[in-house]
């Protein structure tokens, strides 16, 4: 939603249940992050404390991630909630009050947030099921960061009969307590490139020997970077960013072997297709003209994330009763719930975990996601499965 504010600024941590647990749980996911479709420790550990919650834990075919079932002691709807479970391959430098152990691996997107705040709802609707008309399934999601993790969940069948999902991402420009929805779109689309350089290698001291891409790469990496100034409309976000260089490996032979790669993000399909057909233009001008040969390859991760409407609406309208609704800042980062989003109607939600001055984006070494924006979480995750089962039934 794109207004309305709640006086409320939080909720009361006792509306959460046990929060000292959450805490200890929290602090054990962000110590032992996994990297995308190896989170086999995360997953074990998930799976462990449903079972001990009396959580029913359901069979899916994949090697990493968590599915479970609460079912109503009524028989009403099916609707889904989801958290991603995955960390980065990031050296931690945050200021949280305990470091990943896993040297090298850091849950730098807050995923550890997202896996504990689910479980906090799932002890909660556990204990007053009797209370619910429907069934809600519990999808602890994998492999969310390189942005294939939904449709390896979708394809092992695990949303077959699922009317309604709806996710959370823990967002650090809004201060815990503070919860933004949104009917427009939310998160950018994602796209993933490489350009591959094919020329003749030469001896540095004999350049005009050889055909080497270094000057080519050059003028391509600059060009590229006018795609969105000269070409999408000033009034659409879109950006097209390189970030991984590679050519050569010694200092007095021009090789034979270039390339760079990089990512694309928009908010419309129009904006993909410009961006996509545009790079692979520039860089078979380019190439050329310098006489070589280039290859592109352009990879669409996920789409623009766009709850729907009536749904994310009615949601929202319900947030005041827990924490502050707040205006939506679209985010360029990318999130593949936007893959359930465009199979079954859905509800995403950004959950303020740090809102400080001078605060680390996600992604950073830095960042750091407050435990203070837990209980805001839970209660989104337990309202908006009550909400959904309630309208849906």
């Amino acid at each position: 939603m794109s207004g309305q504010e709640s006086e409320h600024s939080g909720v009361n941590a006792d509306s959460t249940g046990d929060v000292s647990e959450l805490l200890t749980i929290r602090r054990y996911l962000h110590q032992h992050p996994e990297l995308a479709f190896k989170e086999y420790e995360t997953s074990a550990f998930l799976r462990q404390e449903l079972v001990d919650h009396g959580i029913a834990v359901r069979d899916i075919n994949l090697d990493s991630g968590v599915f479970a079932r609460i079912t109503g002691e009524r028989q009403g709807p099916h609707i889904a909630l989801r958290a991603d479970i995955d960390g980065l391959p990031v050296f931690e430098e945050s200021e949280y009050s305990c470091h990943s152990l896993n040297r090298g691996y850091m849950h730098a997107c807050g995923h550890d947030i997202h896996m504990t705040a689910l479980l906090g709802a799932a002890f909660e609707l556990q204990k007053t099921r009797e209370s619910l008309r429907g069934t809600v399934d519990l999808i602890f999601q994998p492999a969310e960061e390189v942005g294939k993790g939904a449709q390896a969940v979708m394809k092992a069948g695990a949303i077959e009969g699922v009317q309604a999902i709806a996710g959370i991402h823990n967002n650090p420009d809004y201060l815990p307590g503070q919860i933004a929805i949104g009917t427009e779109a939310m998160m950018a689309g994602c796209a993933r490139f490489a350009v591959r350089l094919h020329a003749e290698g030469t001896h540095a001291g004999y350049p005009h020997k050889g055909t080497g891409p270094m000057e080519a790469m050059a003028t391509m990496m600059l060009s590229t970077q006018t795609i969105v100034s000269r070409n999408a409309s000033p009034f659409h976000s879109a950006v097209l960013s390189i970030t991984e260089v590679h050519g050569g490996s010694v200092w007095n032979v021009v090789p034979a072997e270039a390339g760079f790669m990089g990512t694309a993000r928009f908010f419309s399909e129009e904006d993909r297709v410009l961006l996509r057909d545009r790079l692979r233009a520039q860089i078979a001008g380019i190439g050329a003209g310098y006489g070589i040969e280039a290859d592109v390859e352009w990879e669409d991760v996920s789409n623009p994330l766009i709850g729907d409407q009536h749904l994310s609406a009615m949601v929202a309208d319900h947030v005041g009763e827990y924490a502050s609704l707040q205006r939506i800042q679209p985010s360029m980062a990318g999130e593949d719930f936007s893959d359930y989003a465009h199979a079954i109607p859905a509800v995403f939600a950004f959950i303020g975990s740090n809102g400080r001055p001078g605060h680390h984006n996600l992604h950073s070494p830095k960042f750091l996601g407050l435990d203070e924006c837990l209980p805001t979480a839970v209660r989104f995750y337990v309202s908006t499965a009550r909400l959904l089962l309630q309208h849906l039934g």
